[in-house]
């Protein structure tokens, strides 16, 4: 919607619309073809959520935690007193991140996923679903590497080699990550 807006405000700024500016090489053409791409990717994430959010895999990581969703209380290994329940949405998130590379899929699919399973994790509160999005969105900022259109975009506009953004994009966003992750598990044992 943002976009949206965003693209009628535009047509304001011009005195006259011409034939040149809706081109490819237009300014309207070149926002289109810079906007597609989020566009397709958020439309992807949001579609592989649903995927999965479908295909139970919900259900598979609450047996393997030993959470019931349909109950209110955890009785299983994470639990909200421990302050290890909020790990979960940052490790789901995180692992999404590291092995397909978008952000933006990383989010929509583990909120996706963490929806039913927040209030057995001892999330449902709003300290607790705050704690739960910043988590997956800490997350979703760990290592960023080739399969990451940023890590190509901070790469090229910073001159760097493919081996030194390694060394530097990926080495400071698996810092980055990680620091964010105990940093609000700190702040979960304090605030719960």
């Amino acid at each position: 919607m943002a976009l949206l807006a965003g693209v009628f405000l535009a047509f304001l700024l011009p005195k006259k619309l011409t034939a040149d500016m809706f081109s490819p090489s237009g300014w309207v053409g070149e926002a289109v073809l810079a906007v597609a791409a989020i566009i397709i990717i958020t439309g992807c994430g949001g579609a592989f959520g649903k995927v999965l959010q479908n295909s139970g895999l919900s259900e598979v990581v609450a047996e393997q935690l030993g959470v019931n969703p349909s109950t209110s209380l955890s009785t299983g290994r994470l639990t909200a007193g421990t302050g290890l329940s909020i790990a979960l949405p940052f490790i789901m998130a995180a692992a999404l991140k590291t092995a397909q590379g978008s952000s933006t899929v990383a989010i929509i699919t583990t909120a996706g996923t963490m929806a039913p399973l927040i209030e057995s994790l001892g999330l449902a509160d709003p300290t607790g679903r705050a704690l739960t999005v910043v988590a997956i969105g800490a997350g979703s900022m760990v290592v960023s590497h080739a399969n990451d259109s940023y890590f190509w975009v901070v790469t090229g506009l910073s001159k760097m080699s493919v081996k030194q953004g390694y060394k530097l994009q990926t080495l400071g966003t698996l810092v980055q990550g990680i620091a964010a992750g105990f940093t609000l598990w700190i702040i979960s044992l304090i605030v719960r």
